[in-house]
Order: C-alpha cells, then sequence, then structure tokens
C-alpha cells in the first residue's frame, strides 16, 4: 500500500526476473566458508537503484533505502529489517565481483526490460543550456594536483 502502482520499482519487480543473477555470481560465493553473505539479488537491486535514482554516494544509498519504502519493499526489506551497510555494497563491488560482473548484470536487466517494452531507446533528450561563466581568461594560474583523483 505504500508503494504507488506506477512506481519504478513496482514495474521491475512485475517485469524483470533477477534469479539470473544468482546463476552469474555463484562461483563468486564459498558454500561453506565465511560469514552469511547479503543475498545477490538484493545487493545488485541495491547498485539498480543507485544507477537509476542518481544516487552515487554508497553512503547516500544507504540512507535513501533506509527511510523510502519503495526501495524498501523492492529489496523485501520490512520496515524494521537492517539495510546493508554502505562498506558492504563497495566491498562487493570492488573485490567480490571482478572484471565485468556488474556490467554482464546490467546489459540483462537493459535486455530484458527492452524485451518488456519498459525501454525502448527510441528518444534521447539532452539539456544543451548555455551559460556564461564569470572568468577572467586573462588571469590564472596553472596547478598540478600531486595527487590522483578517487575513482567511486
Amino acid at each position: 500500500m505504500l508503494v504507488p502502482d506506477n512506481h519504478l520499482v513496482r514495474l521491475l519487480q512485475r517485469h524483470i526476473d533477477f534469479s539470473f543473477i544468482t546463476d552469474k555470481v555463484k562461483d563468486y560465493y564459498h558454500p561453506t566458508h565465511g560469514r552469511p553473505s547479503i543475498d545477490p539479488i538484493r545487493l545488485f537491486k541495491m547498485m539498480l537503484i543507485g544507477y537509476l535514482f542518481g544516487v552515487r554516494s554508497e553512503r547516500q544509498l544507504e540512507q535513501d533505502i533506509i527511510v523510502n519504502n519503495a526501495y524498501r519493499w523492492f529489496l523485501g526489506l520490512s520496515l524494521s529489517d537492517p539495510v546493508p551497510h554502505h562498506s558492504t555494497i563497495s566491498w562487493n563491488r570492488h573485490h567480490r565481483f571482478p572484471g565485468s560482473v556488474f556490467q554482464d548484470v546490467f546489459d540483462e536487466v537493459v535486455l530484458l526490460a527492452i524485451s518488456h517494452r519498459m525501454v525502448a531507446g527510441r528518444l534521447l533528450a539532452t539539456d544543451s543550456t548555455h551559460m556564461q561563466a564569470s572568468a577572467n581568461i586573462n588571469k590564472y594560474t596553472m596547478q598540478e594536483s600531486p595527487k590522483r583523483p578517487l575513482l567511486i
């Protein structure tokens, strides 16, 4: 009742079968060693929420899932279930799934969405607004940063 019928997560849940994720990542989980893991479907759904709703930070994603009933419903979390910690999302993304696993899952979800006519690819809209910068082109200093930028 708390998630509208036309919400994007309802459409995804109705039309996309995410069970393929379990088969795609089974080689990255040991059946008997280690602590209990987060269901890989839930983990990938969390990342999908971040991509679809423009949440660029895993810390922010954790906070948004805590307060958003639609996200909780999509992930199969009750109102009292704890949300996986942002470091868990990050660790899995950087260490557990090397190579193209995330890209493979994303591509499969897009193909499934296309097959259900959720994505058509016929229209591309961009914002090409031009704005005047308040910068003096005759006065600047060139600086090199000794550090490399962090990749998120």
